[in-house]
């Protein structure tokens, strides 16, 4: 409710039509309802037997998304399949396939874990495809996102440290060296190191995002007087719009927002010991992370704790995939905490 309605203030300076942002993003959320609803009453356990197939449907996505006439490019970036007036992130769907392949797997072999071949070599194979596929479009930030939950769940699963932490190592100095070669997100970092040398260009929307919070306060100036929307702040209504709130609704709303993110994942973390199966606890777990590290990353990016980074705030943002993609996981974990609130029948052991 937050983001549609400063999604409404932001648009009315944006376009002729105040309504044309929120009329689209009503009509994603009705969407969003609807799978996120489906999530709820499907069991688990009965979709893990289709992993592979959602996995492998996930890629398809990928692929198609890099096809000439199929995959829409917008600002040199080629991430969306366009479906009329609406348009399909295929990376924020991949995600999901990316949980269950890789829960699956992991699941399905406890005690291979600690090995090398199958219990590392092979589940980075997986995660490789996944971020491969994403770095294609490019989108270094989903890319690296996907890496690290999915090597956070090998941590968690018992993947041997041995293994982990050169991989890590390899993998940050790979990023690195992707993002130094290119022009406009190490002109990024550079401008993030200098933040106020750089205000007026590379440093811009940072600059415009922190005023924002420096005029709202702690109480904010009320819901429509933001100033920051009316051109001020590029990209207000989707990767900055945390920055409107700040501005309109102030520290306490803000402060808000991000405890509320908190609760989630603490409630999530207490709720994970009741897991049945290592499967469900993956899954559960990497649906936490990617929800968390992706709020992380949209706060520090906002209040310029990170480089500026496209990434957009769940829930809030303006943008339809992401969140479809987060009632879903909402309706997952909903769908996994109830059915490990349900008593178990289980038959006494014979001696």
């Amino acid at each position: 409710m937050i983001g549609l309605a400063v999604l409404f203030s932001a648009s009315r300076a944006m376009h002729e039509n105040a309504t044309v942002l929120l009329q689209k993003q009503l009509i994603w959320l009705v969407l969003a309802v609807v799978a996120g609803g489906m999530a709820t009453v499907v069991p688990l356990e009965r979709l893990r037997p289709l992993s592979w197939i959602i996995g492998l449907g996930s890629i398809a996505l990928l692929v198609l998304v890099l096809v000439p006439g199929i995959g829409v490019r917008v600002n040199g970036a080629q991430r969306w399949i366009g479906l009329g007036p609406l348009r399909l992130q295929a990376a924020e769907f991949a995600k999901i396939g990316l949980l269950f392949v890789l829960a699956h797997y992991l699941g399905s072999r406890p005690r291979q874990i600690p090995s090398l071949f199958k219990g590392f070599i092979i589940p980075c194979t997986i995660i490789g495809l996944w971020c491969g596929l994403i770095f294609l479009q490019p989108d270094f930030g989903t890319a690296a996102l996907c890496g690290v939950v999915a090597m956070t769940l090998l941590f968690l699963a018992g993947t041997r440290l041995l293994y982990l932490i050169p991989a890590g190592l390899a993998g940050g100095i790979l990023f690195g060296v992707m993002v130094f070669l290119d022009p406009v997100r190490w002109r990024r970092i550079t401008a993030f190191l200098d933040l106020e040398g750089n205000k007026n260009d590379g440093a811009y929307q940072l600059w415009q995002g922190i005023l924002a919070f420096a005029a709202g306060g702690v109480q904010g100036v009320g819901l429509g007087n933001g100033r920051q929307q009316m051109s001020f702040l590029p990209e207000a209504h989707t990767d900055f719009i945390f920055a409107i709130v700040g501005e309109e609704l102030g520290l306490i709303f803000t402060t808000g927002i991000v405890l509320v993110f908190l609760a989630i994942f603490l409630l999530g973390i207490w709720q994970l010991k009741k897991a049945p199966n290592l499967f469900q606890f993956l899954f559960v777990q990497g649906i936490l992370l990617f929800i968390v590290f992706q709020a992380l990353i949209n706060f520090g990016v906002v209040t310029g704790l990170l480089p500026t980074k496209g990434m957009s705030l769940p829930f809030i943002s303006y943008g339809g995939s992401n969140l479809v993609l987060m009632f879903i996981f909402t309706g997952f974990l909903i769908n996994a905490f109830r059915s490990w609130e349900r008593p178990v029948w289980q038959t006494p052991r014979e001696l």
